[in-house]
């Protein structure tokens, strides 16, 4: 069995090594048709376009991504051909919520917004969604939540984006990219929805960057409509808009997801994934290395949170050098979740 994996995926070599997995690493932006035309399975990220350009001609009939987003598989290409393939849903979710919890920290630190009180509108309420309302709640924000397509089937506590754009401090945006359907979310945030938020509030974008109308956003930053934004997912990646990075409040190089324990559970999901499909047995425990201090002694827990971690720091670097938005995430340093600590308040 020839088995092809994006070289960036972390934890992974060493346990297909141990389930007697003799793997191909490459970069997954340059997997090509010829590289993977005798290959049985890929394992993949999100800068694999796994459609009829690769895999025409190729006996590749399994596809992992160690993502939630599976926007760069041709589901129907895959489908007719008889290709089946799974993502990781929720493996980064707690990620992302820490991501969006110290940019919250942070806003309130340095921006003066008041978290207690403060009214967030969470569009998209999967396994990211649902945990930063659980998140914000835990502050004393107020949180509206927005699905139509979960209020479509009768579910209930949804509220229409229309009310969002009139009552939230906060905006944060967790949903899938689609380009049809009846709610699609391409340019989601477009022109319209800048123009009718009625509180000035601060936007955040941690799902995927052609949700959001980049030239609209940078006319709401101008006219005030909008106070700030926290943007780690961009158009047109890696070569994103200069203009709107230098008007971020915080911008990141879509990394919001990249906390070691968010990467083990995806490498495990699409390991476990391969494992079954090809029955080839067990698949070992796969687990972040410790951070360098695992005891923080802090003043507040909201200091110690920004100890564990602080998205300036990947701000920085994403303004100190733009040109190298791949490197910074595929060369991403250990960022572990507050479970891997234990916090002493003094």
């Amino acid at each position: 069995m020839k088995v092809i994996v994006d070289d960036k995926i972390p934890y992974i070599r060493e346990a297909l090594a141990l389930m007697g997995v003799d793997a191909v690493y490459v970069p997954g932006a340059r997997m090509d048709r010829a590289l993977v035309c005798d290959a049985d399975a890929l394992i993949v990220r999100t800068r694999t376009q796994c459609n009829a350009s690769l895999l025409e001609g190729s006996r590749v009939r399994f596809i992992a991504t160690a993502t939630i987003g599976h926007d760069h598989i041709d589901a129907d290409y895959c489908a007719a051909r008889g290709i089946r393939w799974v993502n990781a849903p929720g493996c980064n979710a707690a990620s992302v919520r820490q991501y969006v919890q110290s940019a919250l920290l942070l806003l309130q630190r340095d921006r003066g917004l008041r978290l207690s009180g403060a009214t967030i509108g969470v569009v998209g309420v999967g396994n990211v969604g649902r945990l930063v309302a659980e998140m914000a709640r835990s502050w004393g924000m107020r949180v509206l939540l927005c699905d139509p397509p979960r209020a479509e089937r009768g579910e209930s506590g949804f509220v229409p984006l229309e009310r969002i754009a009139g009552e939230a401090d906060v905006v944060t945006l967790h949903t899938p990219l689609t380009y049809g359907g009846k709610y699609p979310t391409f340019h989601l945030a477009d022109e319209e929805f800048f123009g009718s938020l009625q509180r000035k509030p601060y936007f955040i974008n941690t799902s995927r960057g052609e949700t959001t109308d980049t030239p609209a956003l940078l006319r709401a930053l101008e006219r005030g409509d909008v106070a700030g934004c926290v943007i780690d997912v961009w158009e047109h990646e890696p070569l994103i808009d200069r203009r709107l990075l230098d008007r971020c409040y915080i911008g990141t190089p879509h990394i919001a997801g990249y906390s070691a324990d968010g990467k083990a559970n995806a490498t495990r999901m699409a390991l476990e994934a391969l494992a079954s499909h090809f029955h080839l047995g067990e698949v070992p425990s796969i687990t972040p290395p410790p951070p360098a201090e695992t005891v923080l002694y802090s003043t507040s827990l909201s200091a110690a949170l920004l100890q564990i971690y602080d998205p300036t720091r990947d701000c920085r670097a994403l303004r100190d050098h733009p040109e190298n938005f791949e490197q910074l995430r595929g060369d991403y340093p250990l960022r572990r979740e507050q479970q891997a600590y234990t916090i002493e308040i003094v």
